[in-house]
């Protein structure tokens, strides 16, 4: 399918391990092998030697080694170095774009102007934060006391990332952390380890001092656990689905550590009967197709006022059968495949399902042409029940389903009731209407006419099964800082009048 003098090569660039310690690559030492796989086509493009705990243990050391060091650096010079971060990844962003559409099958297009630049503004902007890591200002509140607040860094940040934005995900794990003056140990998903490597030796190449930065590619059960209960870890960020989310929570609350979750999403997508329908088709079959659904954020349903469900229903299935499936690397492609045959199926399982109480108004297969990888056609489904598997659980696929409402309490009800909350959008040229929504719809982020854009001073969390805690923006020092209260007293005097409540009279 590739024209091999395209790819990257990622046996060759990363011959000496998966694994990035204390400013070096290394091997795993578990004695089992792992192989990411192209999912374009079924190819294994690289096989490394998985992580296990000594090597957790390793990246662990290393990171508590750097701490002081770098925790007591001044902002300025970890801004300095951040800077430099940046100006590096910009450099090798075109390396940065192959690597990531040969692990995860995104069109290059997607990588080049979504992922790398993403993650670049990512981290420009993050150098500018590590400036401004501010408390309260001095003030004399208790009257004889002036007090004043201190952000502190935490310690040594044990991160977990998922498959489908691995360099993206890697920023946000890694950025505000190492701003804020922590040093972090991030595991990356076993499928997806290339730029987060590429990424912890761009940030060495700045100049960001060993052990800073560390990366431990393993397998959950074994390197993930043992990196959230490390007794030298002193917060747990993750990110992935909610069910490991739970699992994560359950082994960092027994070491009471802090704790960041940003977990799964099923994003409702509230179309109003006085919206632009042109510009809610083409939202909602981009938002539901980015990065072949596989998207946390994805617009998957879509509640359309029933004025506009059937024109909306036909203007989507239309848009969606003109999106042209294909090589990543070629500059036709519009979508890539899954990460995995096995994500594929599971997909083609909640659609195949659907069939006995929904309709599938277009997509729902594999198709031939490319059966050697993990594609699946871009899929709407209409007429399903509220409750039905296919509205309420997170597919992570190509797949969005509609559904009509009729008064405004209603649809934004039903945006409501499911168990998550991280994304939404409402589409309506009525303020009233917008605002309603952005009031009353349980999610981190409520987009208003468009749905998908993120930006580096905006945070990203969610709500209730969507986790909690903030990516991006200085709203994200909050999960990796430190808050303390300084008093001093100014009256110089021995004895305080509130003494006498432990001894003597007044």
């Amino acid at each position: 399918m590739h024209n091999p003098g395209h790819r990257f090569q990622a046996q060759d660039r990363f011959a000496d391990g998966a694994q990035y310690i204390a400013g070096r690559p290394a091997k795993g030492t578990s004695g089992r092998t792992h192989a990411v796989v192209d999912p374009a086509t079924g190819d294994e493009v690289y096989t490394y030697e998985l992580a296990g705990t000594a090597d957790v243990d390793a990246a662990v050391a290393a990171a508590r080694a750097a701490f002081p060091g770098w925790a007591g650096a001044t902002p300025g010079e970890r801004s300095d170095s951040l800077h430099r971060f940046a100006t590096v990844l910009a450099d090798r962003a075109e390396e940065f774009a192959r690597a990531e559409s040969l692990q995860c099958g995104k069109p290059l297009k997607l990588t080049r102007e979504f992922d790398v630049p993403g993650t670049i503004d990512n981290t420009a902007f993050f150098a500018g934060a590590a400036r401004h890591l501010q408390g309260q200002s001095a003030g004399e509140y208790s009257g004889d006391h002036t007090s004043y607040v201190r952000r502190e860094p935490i310690g040594v940040v044990g991160s977990i990332a998922p498959w489908n934005y691995p360099l993206q995900m890697a920023a946000w794990k890694i950025l505000p952390a190492v701003a804020a003056g922590n040093t972090i140990v991030l595991k990356p998903a076993e499928l997806t380890p290339l730029t987060s490597l590429l990424f912890a030796e761009a940030a060495t190449e700045a100049g960001i001092p060993d052990g800073v930065i560390n990366i431990v590619t393993g397998a959950g059960r074994d390197a993930g656990e043992h990196l959230v209960g490390h007794p030298d870890v002193a917060m747990t960020s993750f990110t992935g689905s909610t069910a490991v989310g739970r699992r994560v929570a359950e082994i960092a609350t027994a070491t009471v550590k802090r704790l960041h979750l940003e977990l799964g999403g099923k994003a409702p997508f509230v179309v109003f009967d006085d919206a632009d329908l042109e510009a809610a088709v083409h939202g909602a079959v981009a938002g539901s197709l980015i990065n072949t659904g596989q998207d946390c954020t994805a617009a998957t349903r879509a509640y359309v006022q029933r004025p506009l469900y059937e024109e909306f229903v036909r203007g989507a299935a239309d848009l969606m059968a003109t999106v042209r499936l294909g090589d990543p690397f070629a500059p036709g492609t519009d979508l890539g495949p899954l990460i995995s045959h096995a994500q594929r199926d599971r997909v083609a399982g909640f659609v195949d399902r659907a069939r006995g109480y929904a309709r599938v108004v277009t997509g729902g297969e594999i198709p031939r042409e490319l059966k050697a990888g993990a594609y699946y056609r871009p899929t709407l489904v209409a007429d399903a029940p509220q409750d039905s598997e296919i509205v309420q659980s997170e597919i992570f696929g190509p797949v969005l389903v509609v559904l009509p409402f009729d008064s405004d309490d209603e649809g934004i009800r039903l945006a409501n009731d499911t168990p998550y909350g991280l994304a939404a959008s409402a589409w309506t040229r009525d303020v009233y209407r917008a605002g309603r929504a952005t009031r009353e719809i349980k999610a981190g982020c409520v987009w208003v006419n468009d749905h998908i854009p993120i930006i580096s001073e905006m945070p990203h969390g969610g709500y209730k099964a969507s986790g909690f805690g903030k990516d991006m923006s200085v709203y994200s020092f909050e999960e990796y800082t430190q808050i303390k209260h300084v008093m001093f007293d100014n009256t110089a005097v021995a004895r305080k009048d509130w003494h006498r409540t432990i001894f003597g009279d007044r």
